[in-house]
């Protein structure tokens, strides 16, 4: 019997997967922490539906995620309703304040939005998100989807080691604004790996929304406390700005590739910049290339620097800019965007196209339900526990999203009160011949276009499963053209996880690409894929996180 190589797996022979996809007939959840994955599971297993779970889940990772997400943050979710046969998408993410306007920051001079501190808070969108998902398609009450993570937060729960790293240094840049410490830091410190941690404080807000229901968050006594906070630190959201808030349900866009219907949402998010690699990738014999090789990586960096040059300039709320995403997304603009691309050279300055032919962190989730119910969500805070302001006795941290509104009073995504700033955090979805096949995500800021291009790369071209997609060595671009209006003028940096080898390395010097360190910025992969004819979820969680995919 052969050796087989260091690089594989030596039951399976698969060359990149850590371990096994996990297989179930009735149910499936990945999440980024054990504990949260398996109160996914109890709710299914209680009669509840794909949504109850995932709102069950991100309320559990709220708490014992907080680095990563919870209700000061946002939320967008992509849904596949079996009973309907329809694929349908939530924007939950909040707005500006309606003092949040230009003129404020330039009568202050402020050139830039901070990342910490009162200044870049929007309003907070998941806790509408929850309701607008649980009056669509909940079945179990409020009371008994969120009383799992209502018991951990009083009782307590041990923190995991990737989630107590970040903890750790999250406190050492926000810890100092008033009500952090009392919240996170009970004891004088951060908790430890292994270390029990409890939040009260959030326990009582969790039963609060329980009981009294969204407008609690946005009109009742929360939102009241959240004013007062905010007045007291001298920030710009307010009641007003709570109450007026509301998420919208759209409509997923797509595009094919190599059969594939790969489905992100369109703008204020980033999730057509996946879209737009993909198309430009399309164009060429990615298998023949050969995952790991310099022609790939670098095929897939010039692409990456395409569709982001696009972003910086086009992407922004869609209430107030006409973006053009038919056009960005389409074929024929992936045909004329790919010639600008040189096999042999990495480029060093990219403009956007004509389309009239890093930081942040977040948690992914998706469940699946014994009715064929798939749940594509994603929330965040955005810088890991967002801007430090931790208002009211309410136990959660309220995001910094607003950090990038763009100040350029010429761009799309200029700050205006009542604005949705540009967005990072994305859900995937893909479907074939008209059938749901995987619901998919992959955390990290600016890593998530590249990152789901990836993925998809991985299991159409490259013939992985669904595990192995997820773990094999990523790429990560840095200092591309941001919304925020800076341009890249030396050709960003390129990161490589460790395990791509000496001689591709050279390589992609050659062509003139910098390489950075492995930064640890490759996200945080969770996916759940459909098997119809054998009528049985497939389910992945990869290594980089705590995470785990299990079903039942």
């Amino acid at each position: 019997m052969a050796t087989p190589d260091p690089g594989y797996d030596r039951v399976t022979g698969r060359a990149h997967a850590s371990r096994s996809e996990i297989i179930a007939p009735h149910g499936m959840a990945a999440t980024s922490q054990p504990l949260a994955t398996q109160i996914a599971l109890d709710i299914l297993k209680a009669g509840g539906s794909a949504v109850d779970a995932a709102i069950a889940a991100n309320a559990a990772l709220g708490l014992m995620e907080p680095t990563g997400c919870g209700i000061g943050g946002d939320l967008f979710a992509i849904i596949w309703d079996a009973e309907k046969e329809e694929l349908v998408g939530l924007n939950a993410s909040g707005r500006a304040p309606k003092a949040m306007t230009l003129e404020y920051f330039q009568k202050n001079g402020i050139d830039k939005i901070p990342p910490f501190g009162p200044l870049p808070v929007s309003v907070p969108g998941t806790v509408d998100g929850w309701f607008e998902l649980h009056g669509r398609y909940g079945r179990l009450s409020m009371q008994q989807i969120l009383a799992p993570a209502i018991a951990y937060a009083r009782d307590g729960f041990p923190v995991s080691e990737v989630i107590a790293y970040y903890m750790q240094s999250n406190a050492a840049r926000i810890g100092e604004f008033p009500g952090f410490k009392e919240t996170y830091m009970p004891n004088g410190h951060m908790p430890g790996k292994g270390e029990v941690f409890k939040n009260p404080r959030l326990a009582t807000t969790y039963e609060a929304l329980a009981e009294k229901g969204r407008d609690e968050f946005y009109k009742g006594d929360i939102a009241r406390r959240i004013d007062a906070y905010m007045a007291e630190q001298g920030g710009l959201l307010n009641y007003d700005d709570l109450a007026a808030h509301h998420s919208e349900w759209v409509t997923p866009v797509s595009t094919n590739y190599r059969g594939w219907d790969v489905y992100e949402l369109p703008p204020n998010g980033q999730g057509i910049a996946a879209l737009q690699i993909l198309n430009i990738l399309e164009g060429y014999d990615i298998a023949a290339m050969g995952f790991g090789s310099a022609e790939y990586l670098h095929t897939l960096t010039e692409a990456k620097k395409l569709a982001f040059a696009d972003r910086a300039k086009f992407y922004a709320d869609m209430d107030f800019v006409d973006v053009p995403v038919t056009n960005l997304i389409s074929k024929d603009y992936a045909d004329a965007r790919r010639g600008s691309i040189d096999p042999n050279k990495a480029s060093m300055q990219v403009p956007a196209g004509d389309a009239k032919l890093d930081d942040g962190d977040t948690i992914y989730l998706t469940v699946a339900d014994a009715d064929g119910n798939m749940v594509s969500l994603i929330q965040s805070n955005y810088r890991g526990m967002g801007s430090g302001m931790t208002p009211g006795e309410l136990g959660f941290v309220l995001q910094d999203r607003a950090e990038l509104f763009s100040l350029d009073k010429d761009h799309a995504n200029v700050v205006a009160g009542g604005k949705r700033p540009f967005h990072t955090i994305i859900p995937a979805f893909v479907m074939k011949d008209g059938k749901p096949l995987m619901s998919f995500g992959l955390m990290g800021g600016a890593m998530q276009p590249q990152g789901h291009a990836q993925i998809i790369v991985n299991l159409v071209d490259f013939g992985m499963n669904l595990q192995e997609a997820g773990d094999a060595a990523r790429i990560n671009h840095t200092g591309s053209s941001q919304p925020t209006g800076t341009t890249m003028t030396t050709g960003g940096v390129l990161h490589l996880e460790s395990t791509f080898g000496a001689e591709t390395r050279q390589a992609l010097e050659a062509m003139g690409h910098t390489l950075g360190e492995s930064n640890g910025g490759f996200g945080g992969y969770q996916a759940i894929m459909w098997d119809a004819e054998q009528g049985v979820y497939y389910g992945a969680s990869e290594v980089r996180k705590d995470g785990q995919a299990a079903g039942y």
